[in-house]
């Protein structure tokens, strides 16, 4: 494995109480675990979500056009994706920001080869902005990231342990997946990822790792190759 894209959401970044906001000890911390796993020469790019900002103006933007709502939360990955360049600048890690919205003051623009160019390099290339595009999720533009820079495995950071047959959250009784099919998934309607995104990793035979990323070294193990979670294929 010499290349993976891993999807963090928002909420990794916030106060686990809160769910809002960015707790510097936690992108620290990931940061961190991401500098580790870089070190062993494993290109890795990453896929911000945007939840820690965009959740807490949620029932404002409810009664906006969608469209608006969606580029308001493709900013809050903007805000996510320059905090994680800033933690993983400080630990000596070359990175890259590029934005699927110009805006050229904090980020570059998305451009694929010079993202695979900058990956060959070794340095750490963070998607902002998901696909550019209103009503799509930064899920389907993990997905689609990663079959854009030709990545050997996906990995999802969820605050629980993998895939369960029902909500781990909910229901006491629920039952981790060791692995799963695409086709399970999308059947028994377990909602890891939209239908957009499971479908775009089918089609482009891309394996998703499933695992928790709230646990201290899980990052790192993920994406060292560590068989944590729920391997969809």
């Amino acid at each position: 494995m010499s290349r993976v894209l891993l999807k963090l959401s928002g909420e990794s970044f916030s106060n686990p109480e809160t769910n809002f906001g960015i707790e510097p000890k936690v992108i620290e911390r990931i940061a961190s675990e991401i500098t580790a796993a870089n070190n062993e020469n494993i290109q890795i790019g990453v896929v911000v979500g945007g939840g820690n900002f965009f959740r807490g103006v949620q029932e404002s933007a409810k009664n906006m056009a969608q469209a608006n709502a969606d580029y308001m939360g493709m900013l809050a990955t903007v805000i996510n994706a320059v905090a994680l360049k800033d933690a993983l600048d400080k630990n000596g890690t070359q990175t890259r920001v590029q934005s699927a919205i110009t805006m050229t003051a904090v980020a570059e623009p998305y451009i694929r080869l010079r993202a695979i160019r900058h990956l060959e390099k070794g340095r750490v290339v963070i998607f902002a902005a998901g696909t550019g595009n209103p009503y799509f999720t930064t899920d389907t533009a993990a997905s689609l990231r990663a079959a854009e820079i030709d990545a050997d495995l996906m990995l999802k950071s969820t605050r629980v342990e993998g895939v369960f047959d029902k909500d781990p959250e909910v229901e006491e009784q629920a039952e981790l997946y060791n692995e799963i099919s695409y086709k399970d998934v999308v059947s028994s309607k377990l909602k890891v990822m939209d239908l957009t995104a499971i479908t775009l990793c089918e089609e482009n035979e891309m394996p998703i790792r499933v695992f928790d990323g709230t646990k201290e070294q899980n990052i790192y193990k993920a994406i060292t190759g560590e068989k944590l979670g729920t391997l969809i294929q």
